[in-house]
C-alpha cells in the first residue's frame, strides 16, 4: 500500500463519480417526491385565489348594480310619497274649503232666521207696548180726569 502524501480538497477519482451520481439520484428523487406537488400545490393555490379574485369583483360588481337599483328604486319611492302627499294636501284644502262655505251657508241661514226671529218678537213687543201703551194712557186720563173714558 502506498501512501499518499498528497492532500488535495479535491481529487477526481472513482468517489468523486459515485459522488456525482448519488447527487443526480438525490435531484432526481427530491424533484419527484418533492418540487413537482408543492409546486402543483401552489399552482392550485395561486388559480384558487385567482377565482376567488375574480368571484370577489364579479360580487362587488352585482352588489353595485344592486345599490344603483335600490336608490332609483328609493329615489321612485320618495317622489311617489310626495305626490301622495301633496295629493292629500289638496284634498284637504278642498275640504277645508267645502266645509267653510257649507258652514258660511249654514251661519248665514241661521242669521237670517234670528234676524227674522228678532224681528218677528219686536214686532210683537211693539204691538202689545202700543196696547199697553194705550191702557196706561187711557187709565192715566181718566185718574187724571176722574171719569171714565169710552175706547173706541
Amino acid at each position: 500500500m502506498e501512501i499518499v502524501s498528497k492532500i488535495s480538497m479535491v481529487s477526481i477519482n472513482e468517489t468523486l463519480v459515485i459522488e456525482l451520481i448519488s447527487f443526480l439520484i438525490f435531484l432526481f428523487l427530491i424533484n419527484r417526491i418533492m418540487f413537482r406537488p408543492l409546486k402543483g400545490a401552489m399552482q392550485e393555490r395561486t388559480e384558487h385565489i385567482e377565482t376567488l379574485s375574480q368571484e370577489i369583483e364579479t360580487a362587488k360588481q352585482t352588489i353595485d348594480g344592486l345599490n344603483q337599483q335600490l336608490d332609483i328604486q328609493e329615489k321612485q319611492a320618495i317622489d311617489e310619497a310626495n305626490r301622495q302627499r301633496q295629493e292629500l294636501e289638496n284634498d284637504g284644502e278642498q275640504q277645508a274649503k267645502s266645509v267653510m262655505e257649507e258652514s258660511k251657508k249654514e251661519i248665514s241661514t241661521l242669521k237670517s232666521e234670528n234676524h227674522r226671529f228678532v224681528e218677528a218678537q219686536i214686532t210683537e213687543a211693539r204691538k202689545s207696548l202700543q196696547t199697553e201703551a194705550e191702557r196706561l194712557a187711557t187709565e192715566i186720563m181718566e185718574k187724571i180726569l176722574d171719569r171714565r173714558l169710552v175706547r173706541e
